[in-house]
């Protein structure tokens, strides 16, 4: 006789019963479980990144800059070693020799040009701070007497002096800077030899590697041409103020025309900042307002060309930049790195955007950062069929 636990009828006892799966309800806790515990590791992650790009911020600033230099005289080392003299070609190790000599005495020229002109800044700014405070209040007197009086109180309150010495002591961390720069861009020269070849032993696929490489050669140009194209329009604009300071007789012509040639290339906003310094220079040391207002709209005029007409028609379509995206890169950059973050803001951006495109998930970033939501469709378009070369 069959035992009443083993009779078929029966349902099986709790202990032979088969295991039942998660309940709907615990596998939509953990999955928020897990996306709470993944970004509250991305936000960790965040944070200790950004910690070490603001207490490394020296370093990596002249790395960064080293990286921006390299790359723009990359193209011009191979266009060297092609040379021939006679039936001899130019050796690759006598291109980067004469690339680095170059960069060097360039870089050096430049960091000193930039530290006499300090130093003429700041000695005039010197002499003008008695006459400032009673210049720009004199702005406010059409509010009356009161209200001037109280924009000379605040402004002569502000101890330029103690801000000038602060000045003159960041500036002063240019000229290392300067060697520290000019150190990496020889050792990356030195390294660029073998490059491909570690590419290749690093991913362990020529397909894999060639089209890392097409990348990075993307980001090279496209931040070459960025470079050339506002060192051009840059370099007009500062002579241009030269020579309207020059007619107008200000003493601080020539450090007028290098800052604006140095804040050009801040997007957006670095031409403003020209404008309105050329402006207070001006009313500074003429003093009238019908003057100080013909200097400005001139400069006015010639900022809103070169930035508005000539910039756009000789980029084109190069960046495919967002122009918010540049104002967000812009401030993050400046606030992590001050003022050099600013200068390598479009460059860091340009190779964000071209790293994204090529990364399926990291796409949708691309998108946002570009003009028209093609952030790079050459690169896209190599990256795919080495895809199915593959």
């Amino acid at each position: 006789m069959n035992s009443p636990r083993n009779h078929p009828s029966l349902p099986p006892a709790p202990s032979e019963r088969p295991m039942r799966q998660g309940s709907p309800r615990r596998r939509v806790v953990r999955t928020e479980t897990g996306q709470l515990q993944t970004g509250a590791l991305m936000i960790i992650a965040f944070a200790v990144v950004l910690f070490l790009l603001v207490q490394a911020r020296f370093l990596l600033v002249t790395l960064a800059t080293a990286i921006v230099l390299f790359s723009l005289t990359s193209d011009a080392i191979n266009f060297i070693a092609r040379q021939r003299i006679g039936p001899f070609r130019i050796p690759n190790w006598l291109a980067s020799i004469t690339a680095l000599m170059a960069i060097s005495l360039a870089l050096l020229v430049l960091t000193s040009v930039i530290l006499s002109q300090v130093n003429t800044v700041l000695t005039t700014a010197l002499a003008y701070t008695e006459r400032a405070p009673e210049a720009i209040a004199s702005l406010f007197a059409w509010l009356g007497a009161d209200a001037e009086q109280a924009v000379y109180n605040s402004i002569a309150s502000i101890r330029v002096s103690a801000w000038l010495s602060t000045l003159a002591g960041q500036a002063g961390g240019l000229m290392q800077a300067t060697v520290l720069v000019i150190l990496f861009v020889g050792f990356l020269f030195a390294e660029r030899i073998w490059f491909r070849t570690k590419m290749d032993a690093f991913f362990g696929s020529e397909a894999q590697a060639a089209r890392v490489g097409q990348v990075i050669s993307t980001i090279i140009h496209r931040v070459n041409y960025y470079l050339l194209v506002k060192t051009f329009i840059s370099a007009i604009t500062g002579l241009l103020v030269f020579v309207i300071a020059k007619l107008f007789g200000l003493d601080l012509a020539v450090a007028l025309g290098i800052v604006t040639f140095v804040l050009n290339y801040i997007p957006n906003i670095g031409s403003i900042i020209a404008t309105v310094m050329v402006a207070l220079v001006a009313f500074v040391q003429l003093g009238g307002p019908g003057m100080t207002a013909a200097i400005f709209l001139l400069i006015g005029v010639i900022q809103f060309v070169a930035g508005s007409v000539i910039d756009p028609m000789l980029m084109g379509r190069a960046l495919r930049l967002s122009s918010f995206g540049i104002i967000i890169s812009l401030a993050f950059w400046g606030a992590v790195w001050g003022i050099p973050g600013m200068f390598l803001s479009v460059p860091i951006m340009v190779g964000l955007m071209i790293v994204c495109s090529q990364v399926p998930s990291l796409r949708p970033i691309a998108i946002l950062l570009s003009r028209e939501g093609l952030p790079d469709p050459e690169a896209q378009a190599l990256g795919e069929d080495s895809i199915a070369a593959e």
